[in-house]
């Protein structure tokens, strides 16, 4: 080392410059900035303590530059790297959590099952009168659909398959609200065990626009075999998207409403009672969204073509009442070889009736059809009456009048 005269300016060797301390001992280097932003090769977990294993001790006499750079402005390593403590008497830092993520309240695309609105409604089958009451109570958080923020919310029933005009419902419509209230109850008639088993009830909530069409905001499907005879059951579901209808449906089969016939084999008589009751839920088939319906009966084969029945017309009416009978004179024995074909139309003034729906009884029919033709045969003097499904088709028909 050099000495210095008093008042004499310090002068600094090129070894003195290179090196931090030069102290008896190894020359540590001077710290780089990387030592404070170290670099860790792919795959290793981001926050993984670099004091998670003990360093091995360094031979006696030698210490490697990353003893050094350890060793030194720890505080400084602290706060850039944040990455763990050093080796000292404390135990290490954990690493900082990542923030959680919050809901997105406006995220309507996303799968949270809350997006579209959450329904409250309950449902109960009225086995004896064949009715399902649909309530439909409110909504909540329902998308908003117009330029305000707010939406003009209505829901309206199908049941599957076969789903149609003529076996719609629908609420009122709520104005200006993503929380509506309904309290209204829909109620479809002549709803078989058949039907429990088979159909599932599509319920959907839309927004009515006046200058547009009506837009689609969410649904929920319940099949119906899900509730019990004559007990309510309440659901409180999320909306789901438009879910794809089955297109393997045969169209050829729709639905056009229903129809309470009656059928009794009356010994007195010596004939085939045949009672044409009600209609529920018949498709419009005029422009002011109703029909003027009527129905016709024929036993067949009818050789002679007399056999033909027509009851009274019921005017502006998808749920008509006729409570009319017709007697056919046969004997019992021969029934088991005919067939009751009815069906229901529209009547036109000044052009041809337009066909709503019909349904055959009979020895070759199936499902509820064929089950109320056999419990007549069996079932001698007594009145038997069962709700059936108007289709738009029948096999081997002639759909004149």
């Amino acid at each position: 080392m050099t000495l210095r005269r008093r008042g004499e300016k310090a002068t600094i060797s090129i070894q003195e410059h290179m090196a931090i301390d030069v102290c008896p001992g190894p020359i540590r280097p001077i710290k780089q900035i990387s030592d404070y932003f170290p670099r860790f090769p792919r795959g290793l977990p981001a926050a993984a303590p670099r004091a998670a294993a003990p360093p091995a001790a360094p031979a006696a006499g030698r210490r490697s530059p990353a003893d050094g750079a350890r060793d030194d402005e720890e505080d400084v390593d602290q706060l850039f790297g944040a990455y763990g403590a050093g080796p000292g008497p404390g135990p290490a830092r954990p690493p900082a959590k990542p923030p959680e993520e919050e809901p997105d309240a406006d995220g309507y695309d996303s799968d949270d099952c809350t997006a579209l609105g959450t329904l409250d409604f309950s449902l109960l089958y009225d086995q004896e009168n064949n009715a399902l009451h649909c309530t439909i109570g409110k909504a909540k958080g329902l998308k908003p659909m117009d330029h305000n923020g707010l939406a003009d919310p209505y829901v309206k029933l199908h049941l599957l398959p076969g789903a149609s005009k003529a076996n719609k419902l629908r609420t009122k419509t709520l104005r200006n609200t993503l929380n509506p209230t309904w309290n209204e109850t829909l109620t479809y008639y002549g709803i078989t065990d058949e039907d429990m088993i088979r159909k599932t009830l599509r319920i959907s909530v839309c927004d009515e626009d006046k200058f547009r069409h009506n837009e689609f905001i969410g649904e929920t499907r319940v099949p119906l075999k899900k509730l019990k005879p004559n007990h309510t059951k309440a659901f409180s579901i999320c909306l789901e998207k438009q879910l794809p209808v089955d297109k393997t449906e045969d169209k050829s089969l729709e639905e056009r409403g229903r129809i309470l016939i009656s059928l009794k084999y009356s010994s007195q008589k010596q004939g085939l009672l045949v009672g044409i009751v009600r209609c529920a839920h018949l498709a419009a088939m005029d422009a002011n969204g109703y029909s003027d319906p009527y129905v016709k009966t024929y036993l067949k084969p009818d050789v002679d073509k007399k056999s033909k029945h027509k009851t009274a017309v019921k005017k502006k009416t998808l749920n008509p009442e006729f409570n009319e009978e017709f007697c056919y004179e046969i004997k019992h024995g021969d029934l088991a070889k005919k067939t009751l074909e009815v069906t229901v139309w529209d009547y036109d003034i000044g052009k041809s009736n337009d066909f709503i729906g019909g349904v055959v009884l009979g020895i070759n029919a199936k499902g509820e059809r064929l089950k109320h033709w056999f419990d007549c045969l069996k079932n001698k003097d007594k009145r038997i009456e069962r709700w059936h499904t108007l289709t738009n088709e029948l096999p081997g028909a002639v759909l004149s009048d």
